[in-house]
């Protein structure tokens, strides 16, 4: 993953495109009928139930829009919540509350919905080694927060983007001419560019993974669409020597037994495309 102060950077670059994207010259229903003097207050809350994801966010957002704004928490994000409940309060300008709160909702609607899936399939996985991983299919241009939200719940994130790990899927192992070749030119690549990345490999059957194996540098076997008992051998191969990855097909009925086969990881795009939000709502109060 990237660097904590690289996250905080697309953070950061979340809100200010947001806020342009939203508010444009001004938002003008506010501005015509409030006052820039009034002050108000307002409450987050819960119209549904799950794990809250984003009250940091939404602090990041406030700030961002009046650092004059003041934010209560009562639940703090990981939190299991239920309907009604109040996570936190803002008060301040009426105005800037008004420009913050469809961004503070979009965002915590979406990461506390990626936040109760992961949190399903962690329970999944209880009592066994595995862990849950999320992956790059993930919304252009709000990738950070959707990634946040996956360790808020306490899964794992996968690589973030394309530059910070090397995973060799199948396509870049035809495209290079098989993949011992594809594993060579990149561990070649790496030393010529001075780069300390990982490599994964995909793997697409159990021949394949005697091939990834009888090469140097490789930090993870992605075992993609491997049945269980393929799974199980794939395992027995690889005997430790380098990590494991189960994907395709990962669902809340499959996690557990791909889990029971030994791998240290499953992943699933599932925890963050195919979610629905959580229904929150900001109300003055």
């Amino acid at each position: 993953m990237i660097s904590e102060e690289q996250f905080q950077k697309e953070l950061e670059i979340i809100i200010t495109n947001a806020i342009r994207e939203d508010v444009g010259d001004g938002d003008h229903s506010s501005l015509a009928c409030i006052p820039a003097s009034a002050t108000g207050k307002a409450k987050l809350l819960v119209k549904d139930e799950g794990i809250i994801a984003g009250v940091e966010f939404a602090k990041m957002v406030f700030q961002h829009v009046d650092p004059n704004l003041e934010v209560e928490v009562f639940i703090q994000d990981g939190s299991n919540v239920k309907y009604g409940d109040v996570v936190f309060h803002v008060s301040g300008s009426s105005q800037s509350i008004l420009k913050a709160e469809r961004l503070v909702l979009n965002a915590m609607q979406r990461m506390s919905a990626i936040a109760t899936k992961t949190k399903v399939f962690v329970d999944l996985l209880g009592g066994t080694k595995t862990k849950i991983l999320d992956t790059r299919k993930t919304t252009p241009g709000i990738r950070a927060i959707e990634k946040w939200a996956v360790k808020i719940a306490g899964g794992e994130n996968h690589r973030f983007a394309l530059y910070d790990m090397i995973m060799l899927k199948d396509n870049h192992n035809d495209f290079a001419g098989g993949i011992s070749q594809a594993i060579e030119k990149t561990n070649a690549y790496l030393k010529a560019h001075n780069l300390d990345l990982k490599i994964i490999v995909e793997a697409r059957n159990l021949d394949e993974v005697a091939e990834i194996l009888r090469n140097e540098g490789v930090y993870r076997i992605l075992l993609d669409n491997f049945n269980f008992e393929d799974t199980k051998k794939a395992v027995e191969m690889i005997g430790g020597k380098c990590l494991t990855e189960s994907s395709g097909g990962i669902n809340e009925k499959t996690v557990r037994a791909y889990a029971e086969c030994g791998v240290d990881f499953v992943s699933s795009g599932a925890l963050t495309h195919s979610i629905y939000n959580m229904d929150l709502s900001l109300k003055a109060i």
